[in-house]
């Protein structure tokens, strides 16, 4: 406590500025830390923290689906916590602009309709996607510059300077009335940055020396041993790719991924090549990048896609979305060649640059097979040096860790894996003590106070599916079938009713996908047609002309013939035809 309360008076210090006030405690509140995604898992990153009556919001992103949710359009967090307590919500904080830490925004808003703050960058990524959704006008957003101090209730709130793979990417500082809390972002530490603005290193050690009560830190790679590469090794490999290149580039990459962009407009305009975008979100966004500077081409290097069209290949570099193998991609349109304007050529060369994110290996090695198929060569993260990730490796995350020195250590953004192998790096380098370092996954309520901290709660907190555009749940009755029809397959039986509601005796068509195959395929059926005439009979006998007695009885009877013969539990639907 005695400690505790040294780095509170350096930190009363440090806010003699009076553009930065700490609130006082009042009657020694807990800060509770409370996940909602993105911890013990990869994607759909926010969190909350809560002092009180005040609660914000650390960013708000997306999930791609996995193979096990069909017809699962994104995934998004489980908002009811926050809906439980909306009044106590001040804001949304968002460190960066890439999808997983704002895609959710455009769900999350129309039922919590609080501020957002973004550094400029992922202010205008989030500005496009509102507008794609027509939900400009309904948000509050605002634009923030790293070191303004923002008063959020009980919370003073600093954006800090980090390097990722997007420019404008923020960590945040927190002024509590327990301390101060640092929560890293997305972040990697590199020298040599694309946009040539390092971590503010300053800035952390400004912090160690006045006392971090916690510090929340990115743990995506901490598996990797070493450090991350540049991004200029990137540069290198890209300027290469496409002076040697004798036909057509293509590069696929997130539509977020600013500097990437950057760096073919580079490589391309040095070796005399123009420059096209494919892919309405990477249009957008280039659109937007390119109005607010960050994104920068000398006279005539971007083209558009027609114009790209009518030049030699050896002139032309194409960037598009697809990286991640989205069947609505541009790059998957063209693997598939269902692409309305670009097909693939001999002689292109085209480059994934992206890490396949975990779910989506299958969708991105499908889209690499049909695109060599066309004879292209394909150039990706494992056969070339064409991406590197944005997230700090071990020795960087040592270096945040000895850096910052908090009391307290809550890995963020990973694996459960991830999260535990950082917990205990963290005391592997004797900074912070056994029993302070706590491992949290979604749903989890941490309270930290001056005696110690320890989860005290545990709330439902899963994933929220958009289909189209309804939002459901994953109980949901539709995804129940979904994956039972896809395992099993579905069975349609036809039967004649005639006026007074009694099935005529006559045989009943059946029509089966997915349950049987080949040669026996009409013995199967003609049998199963002579289960569901037994079944009608005996329902018309007991109930006559009543359809729900007769519809129970076809399932019961053909669902127990079907799987003596298939082993196998279809869907069964009885319809009636009235004659």
């Amino acid at each position: 406590m005695q400690q505790l309360r040294r780095w509170r008076q350096r930190d009363a210090g440090h806010d003699s500025d009076p553009s930065f006030d700490t609130p006082s405690d009042p009657g020694g509140a807990k800060l509770r830390v409370v996940p909602l995604g993105g911890l013990g898992e990869i994607g759909k990153n926010m969190m909350a923290l809560e002092y009180g009556d005040d609660i914000v919001v650390i960013d708000a992103g997306i999930m791609f689906p996995k193979e096990d949710m069909p017809g699962v359009d994104l995934v998004l967090p489980d908002i009811n916590y926050l809906l439980e307590r909306q009044e106590k919500v001040r804001a949304i904080l968002i460190t960066h602009g890439h999808e997983d830490h704002t895609g959710a925004l455009p769900y999350v808003l129309p039922r919590l309709n609080v501020p957002i703050y973004a550094p400029r960058l992922a202010y205008g990524l989030i500005q496009v996607k509102l507008r794609e959704q027509r939900m400009i006008s309904k948000a509050e957003l605002h634009e923030i510059m790293p070191g303004e101090p923002i008063q959020l209730g009980a919370f003073n709130v600093e954006f800090f300077r980090v390097c990722h793979s997007i420019p404008d990417a923020m960590g945040l500082i927190f002024r509590t009335p327990l301390g101060t809390v640092v929560h890293t972002g997305d972040f990697k530490m590199d020298h040599t940055p694309v946009n040539g603005v390092p971590t503010d290193f300053a800035r952390l050690a400004q912090l160690s020396a006045e006392g971090v009560f916690l510090l929340l830190s990115d743990s995506t790679y901490v598996e990797v041993t070493g450090y991350t590469p540049s991004e200029m090794v990137v540069s290198e490999a890209l300027d290469r790719i496409i002076g040697n290149a004798k036909g057509r580039v293509m590069v696929a990459t997130f539509a977020s991924l600013i500097s990437r962009v950057q760096q073919v407009i580079d490589a391309a305009s040095k070796h005399g090549r123009k420059v096209a975008v494919a892919g309405r979100s990477m249009v957008d966004n280039v659109a937007m990048a390119t109005k607010m500077g960050y994104l920068t081409a000398p006279e005539g290097v971007m083209v558009s896609l027609n114009d790209a069209k009518k030049l030699p290949p050896e002139q032309v570099v194409l960037v598009t979305t697809g990286s991640q193998g989205e069947p609505t991609s541009a790059l998957a349109r063209i693997a598939n060649g269902q692409h309305p304007d670009i097909k693939v050529q001999p002689g292109d060369t085209i480059v994934v640059s992206a890490t396949p994110i975990p779910g989506n290996e299958v969708g991105v090695s499908r889209t690499i097979d049909n695109l060599v198929r066309q004879g292209a060569q394909v150039l990706h993260s494992r056969n070339a040096l064409v991406h590197v990730h944005g997230h700090a490796a071990q020795e960087e995350l040592k270096l945040m860790l000895g850096l910052v020195r908090p009391r307290y250590f809550v890995p963020v953004h990973g694996e459960y894996r991830h999260l535990v192998a950082h917990a205990h790096l963290s005391h592997a380098v004797g900074v912070v003590q056994e029993g302070n370092a706590f491992v949290l996954e979604d749903g989890n309520v941490l309270e930290l106070g001056e005696e110690g901290g320890k989860i005290v709660d545990r709330f439902p907190c899963g994933h929220i599916f958009v289909t189209g555009r309804r939002l459901r749940d994953p109980s949901s009755r539709v995804f129940q079938e979904r994956r039972r029809l896809a395992r099993d397959g579905v069975v349609v039986v036809v039967l004649t009713v005639g006026g007074d509601g009694r099935v005529l005796a006559q045989a009943p068509q059946i029509v089966s996908s997915g349950v049987i195959e080949g040669k026996q395929r009409d013995k199967v059926l003609a049998q199963g047609s002579q289960a569901v005439l037994d079944a009608v009979k005996g329902a018309d006998e007991d109930a006559p002309g009543d359809w729900a007695a007769v519809s129970a009885r076809v399932k019961e009877s053909l669902g127990r013939f079907l799987y003596n013969e298939t082993g196998q539990r279809p869907t069964i639907l009885p319809v009636a035809v009235e004659v």
